[in-house]
């Protein structure tokens, strides 16, 4: 028997983020997962915004970072035209180099097996895993960061409740300019022209030395249109929006395309004593609505920085702790703001209704507004700017 104060089972997002965090603060803890090297998967692809707020708060940041691509700028456009560009701190990585990035910061005292795990029994003591190598684990907490895995907690009573089956469909593929060596934007949001085009938006960012192109779509796995962009994904991507050629120029999709559809679930029975659930283990968030890495971050951030180390303070691990979590006003309030915001962008997007389809004209109208605004701006900053230099060079020839 091997003990330990907490057994984190699954070494994705969540689960690398909390072994680096706990292994910092000096908690010992191990970290369960199947995968040496964490394979190839399509989820986040990109971080920015208050994500990158969040991660600093873990103290992460930046050898995270130094593993990303920033953009430094992205284009917005709609119906062919170009409607704003604004400065943008998106730092774009595939998932398997977002996670290997964190396993690297995990301390060396935190142990990691390559193995999965069998079976689990909790009480308010101590918890107790039998992996599928033979080992044995007593931990008096436990972390499942298991993501969109459900089986272990079906053998604990736990059970995931569907409460938007295929909410949106993720489309990610790399482009290659042709006949030309780069595109002429860093990076591109292309939203969609009519609402029965069943789409969210089109980014483009890079990624390592690629452009990388993620479509937000509303979609069944059924629908024919699916095969016909594996079949055709340039003609099919131009037939959707007319204009994207204009933008972008000639181009090529110069990769797989991997095709991922994401349901909106919760997790009940979670009240449980010993184990605590985070990132997509407790609820899943919308891809296209961009809040899964908040999400996960906040989780992670609240749950090692705060709840763990005043667990582990005092004797047991009752249910009375473990709902202090799930409790916890920040993390309630991003998970109300993630369901919110996967609700809101897929009836913005594809809504036929007359309030939606004027939400949509005010969106576009106030984003080229801005847009205007702000070119104007930058070319009076840059006439200022030119006539400063002027003088100076007139008053030293």
């Amino acid at each position: 028997m091997r003990y330990t104060d907490v057994a984190i089972i699954g070494g994705g997002l969540a689960g690398s983020s909390a072994a680096a965090m706990l292994g910092r603060a000096g908690i010992a803890a191990v970290l369960i997962d199947p995968h040496p090297v964490y394979p190839s998967e399509l989820r986040c692809e990109k971080l920015s915004g208050e994500q990158l707020e969040l991660l600093r708060k873990t103290g992460l940041a930046e050898a995270t970072l130094n593993a990303a691509r920033l953009d430094g700028e992205v284009w917005e456009a709609r119906f062919g035209y170009l409607v704003a560009r604004r400065v943008s701190d998106q730092h774009g990585l595939l998932y398997e180099t977002l996670v290997s990035s964190l396993r690297a910061q995990i301390p060396s005292d935190i142990g990691s097996i390559f193995a999965k795990v069998s079976a689990i029994s909790n009480s308010p003591e101590r918890q107790k895993l039998v992996l599928t190598n033979g080992q044995e684990i007593s931990a008096r907490l436990i972390v499942l960061a298991t993501g969109l895995n459900v089986g272990l907690r079906r053998t604990i009573g736990m059970k995931r409740h569907v409460i938007s089956p295929c909410h949106s469909i993720t489309l990610a593929y790399n482009i290659e300019p042709v006949g030309r060596s780069s595109f002429s934007f860093p990076a591109l949001t292309y939203w969609p022209a009519r609402s029965s085009s069943r789409m969210a938006y089109l980014t483009a960012f890079p990624i390592e030395a690629a452009m990388r192109v993620n479509l937000m779509v509303y979609r069944e796995m059924t629908d024919p249109w699916l095969s016909e962009f594996r079949q055709a994904p340039e003609q099919t991507m131009l037939a959707m929006m007319p204009g994207l050629e204009g933008m972008m120029g000639a181009f090529k999709v110069s990769s797989a395309v991997k095709i991922r559809p994401a349901d909106l679930c919760v997790t009940e029975n979670h009240f449980q004593p010993g184990i605590v659930l985070v990132g997509d283990a407790f609820a899943t968030s919308c891809p296209a609505a961009g809040t899964g890495a908040t999400k996960v971050f906040t989780d992670v951030e609240r749950l090692c920085n705060l709840y763990i180390p005043q667990w582990l303070a005092s004797d047991g691990m009752d249910v009375e702790k473990i709902a202090a979590f799930y409790a916890d006003p920040d993390k309630r309030a991003c998970d109300a703001r993630s369901l919110d915001k996967a609700y809101q962008l897929r009836a913005l997007s594809i809504d036929g209704g007359l309030s939606w389809r004027a939400r949509r004209w005010i969106r576009f109208l106030a984003r080229l507004t801005q847009g205007s605004l702000g070119a104007i701006r930058e070319r009076l900053a840059s006439g200022s700017i030119q006539k400063s230099i002027e003088i100076k060079r007139a008053a030293h020839p």
